[in-house]
């Protein structure tokens, strides 16, 4: 399995075949993704790509970083790992999540 890339500064327009096209110049893609926000539907401008080789994604980093797609100039480097990510929403999952009293019990 090869490296997994970030891309950012990506112009609003790009789509994940955008980004796929963009990236084959540097060797075979096996997934291209620009990232939605929920909310709106529009992209956030970042995406991730994944190459098949480690190579290929080095050589990817290496070609593409500065290049401009649209006139803005893509930020092209290896991924990071995925930080866990806490329950900051309404509702299950951790602790406080009956209101404002904390930890309390619905007994009276």
């Amino acid at each position: 399995m090869g490296k997994k890339l970030y891309v950012g500064n990506l112009p609003y327009s790009t789509d994940d075949a955008i980004l796929q096209n963009f990236f084959e110049g540097a060797g075979p893609v096996a997934s291209a993704r620009v990232i939605i926000d929920r909310a709106t539907g529009r992209s956030k401008g970042f995406g991730f790509v994944e190459m098949n080789t480690d190579e290929d994604a080095q050589k990817a980093v290496s070609q593409l970083d500065g290049k401009e797609i649209d006139g803005r100039k893509v930020r092209v480097s290896e991924a990071k790992p995925q930080e866990p990510r806490e329950n900051r929403g309404f509702g299950g999952g951790g602790g406080g999540g009956r209101g404002f009293g904390g930890g309390r019990s619905n007994r009276y």
